[in-house]
């Protein structure tokens, strides 16, 4: 392990943050738990979460079937960030160095390639919904607009956590009191709107798309939730810092979400950003495009959050094929080089929002939930956070290179999940497994790759040693002295 020198609690927050990967000590835990739950509610409180609310209405959906599963779909996703949000405080690591315990120290590529391509496809996603928004709602330059919001959120992302905390922070506390003002007008019928209740229903396919993903939004955020929980005192309850996670990034999720729903349905709205302006402006002149304003400078802000964690995720790749000394000049330069890629592919994309949206969602979740289950398993059942922290930077250590419960679980997971698997239109291409097709088109992919993977690590898990791993956590200086539950 490494530990570079930063201020002391109480000394002012560093311009751009020292560490990398590398673990953080008691020392150096400088975070409060008041911060997650406004950091999360800002993460969800942005332009994304209203096109979601389309997708069910898009689909046919009636508002009152796609609020019902947005909400159950939230919740469940919520469930599995929230619960890798409290390993930080006891782990300080970021979160995919943890998964070296599963998946041995470099055995972890694997969920590291999977978590990368989240990342890169929620900011692609995120640079083309700006683009699209803000054309539509103030007539600027689409292009121009992608280039800002990349240089905006890389120049965010290099500052780091603390500064990523603060922006949140304060973006919350202007944009509140105006999508307050516009709710209450949507809810008095302000913003008018009608709709032909004819037109939409119910349909289990059009239900579980939605479900699906609401219920991948939020677990699209499991890798690296703890990122920004890694600075907590080890002494953090675990069950306050699960609370505020799911309280924070739950009722913002939930709130634009089902507010997208009604714009979709009333106002007949295809983006979601001019949708939310002419609703505001309806309302009270100009309230719509303060609005629409600060719900896309949330997304740039969490288009940060997402390089970010890229960027930890790169170099914890190459850390794993050739061991690094994490630098803070090489976690800048990898958030250059993210947001040069990201760039370059948004910008070849086209297609309408909700299709960029509901497809990056679908294959996120895909490939997320076998990571998630294994991680989870391991360390609430399996391990029940007891882990010896300086082997997890060693190839050599107890987790060994190439951890095979963890990777036979993923590999088993996702193989489980194509038959069931429903992707939608990618180009010119898409997919529906035969199982998919034997239940009409309902997409059950994720919950049985979650099922599978769960106890595919259970069993597995059975013949491990934990007799050997107790002695080495017992004399690793940074073991954690709490039990997760």
């Amino acid at each position: 392990m490494t530990a570079h020198s930063t201020p002391a609690t109480g000394a002012g927050v560093p311009l751009i943050e020292a560490k990398s990967i590398d673990w953080v000590p008691e020392n150096e835990r400088h975070g409060k738990l008041w911060h997650q739950a406004p950091l999360w509610f800002l993460g969800n409180f942005q332009y994304f979460s209203i096109p979601i609310g389309f997708i069910g209405p898009s689909l046919g959906l009636s508002l009152g079937w796609t609020v019902l599963a947005s909400i159950l779909g939230i919740g469940v996703g919520t469930i599995f960030m929230a619960f890798h949000a409290s390993q930080g405080p006891t782990m300080g690591l970021p979160q995919l160095i943890q998964s070296r315990a599963q998946f041995g120290y470099r055995g972890v590529i694997v969920p590291l390639l999977a978590t990368l391509f989240t990342y890169l496809a929620f900011n692609v996603a995120d640079t083309i919904l700006l683009g699209e928004g803000l054309s539509s709602s103030f007539g600027w330059n689409a292009t121009l607009i992608a280039v800002v919001a990349t240089v905006g959120a890389a120049a965010l992302a290099i500052f780091g956590h603390d500064w990523l905390h603060k922006a949140f922070r304060i973006l919350l506390y202007v944009s509140l009191p105006i999508m307050i003002v516009l709710t209450i007008g949507v809810i008095a019928g302000g913003a008018h709107g009608s709709w032909d209740p004819a037109q939409y229903g119910f349909t289990w396919v059009a239900f579980m798309a939605q479900f699906a993903a609401c219920a991948a939004y939020n677990i699209t955020y499991a890798p690296y939730v703890s990122d920004y929980s890694r600075y907590l005192p080890t002494t953090t309850p675990a069950r306050k810092v699960i609370a505020a996670v799911f309280f924070g990034a739950s009722s913002s999720a939930i709130w634009l979400i089902v507010l997208g729903a009604w714009l979709a349905i009333a106002l007949g709205a295809t983006d979601g950003l001019a949708g939310l302006q002419q609703a505001g402006n309806t309302i009270i002149p100009h309230l719509g495009d303060a609005a629409a304003l600060l719900s896309a400078l949330a997304l740039a802000a969490t288009m940060g959050m997402n390089a970010y964690g890229g960027a930890l995720t790169v170099l914890t790749t190459v850390d794993s094929v050739r061991p690094i000394k994490p630098k803070t000049t090489a976690r800048v330069i990898t958030i250059l080089v993210l947001a040069v890629v990201w760039y370059a592919v948004a910008a070849t994309v086209s297609t309408d929002a909700v299709a960029t949206v509901f497809s990056a969602l679908t294959l996120m979740l895909y490939v997320l939930v076998p990571w998630t289950a294994t991680n989870l398993v391991d360390y609430f059942i399996v391990r029940r956070g007891h882990y010896a922290i300086a082997d997890l930077f060693t190839p050599t250590g107890i987790y060994g290179a190439w951890g095979w419960r963890g990777l036979t679980a993923f590999g088993v997971g996702l193989l489980a999940e194509i038959p069931f698997m429903v992707l939608p239109t990618i180009g010119d291409w898409s997919y529906t497994g035969p199982m998919a097709e034997l239940l009409g088109g309902v997409d059950i992919a994720w919950l049985v790759g979650l099922v599978v993977t769960s106890v595919v690590y259970l069993l597995a898990s059975r013949s491990l040693d934990r007799g050997d791993e107790a002695a080495h956590a017992a004399a690793d200086p940074a073991a954690p002295v709490t039990d997760p539950a």
